[in-house]
C-alpha cells in the first residue's frame, strides 16, 4: 500500500514540489497502478514466451545502399571556405 509518505519521498527525489491535493491524488493513482501489477503477478506466464512487442510484425524499412559517392572535389566545391583539403571554419571563443 502507497502512502503519502511514499509520494512526498518520489516527489523529493524527482525534484518535484506537490500540493496536499496532488499527493492524495498520486497516493491513489500509485495505488492503483501497484494493485494492477500485483494481479498481473497472479497469472500464470509458465508456458508463454518472453515478447519484445505484442504484435509480429517484420520491419519494412530498406536496407542501407550506397548509390552515389561524392569525390572530395564535389563536397569542396560547396564549401563556402577551404584550407588545403579541409573545410576552414570559424574559431568558436
Amino acid at each position: 500500500m502507497i502512502t503519502i509518505k511514499d509520494v512526498e519521498h518520489v516527489a523529493k527525489l524527482a525534484r518535484l514540489e506537490l500540493t496536499q491535493e496532488e499527493k492524495e491524488k498520486f497516493t491513489h493513482q500509485l495505488g492503483d497502478v501497484l494493485e494492477h501489477v500485483e494481479k498481473m503477478n497472479e497469472v500464470d506466464t509458465t508456458n508463454v514466451e518472453p515478447m519484445n512487442h505484442p504484435i509480429d510484425f517484420v520491419n519494412v524499412v530498406r536496407e542501407d545502399k550506397k548509390i552515389y559517392e561524392n569525390t572530395r572535389e564535389e563536397l569542396m566545391a560547396n564549401a563556402p571556405d577551404i584550407e588545403g583539403e579541409f573545410f576552414k571554419v570559424p574559431k568558436i571563443n
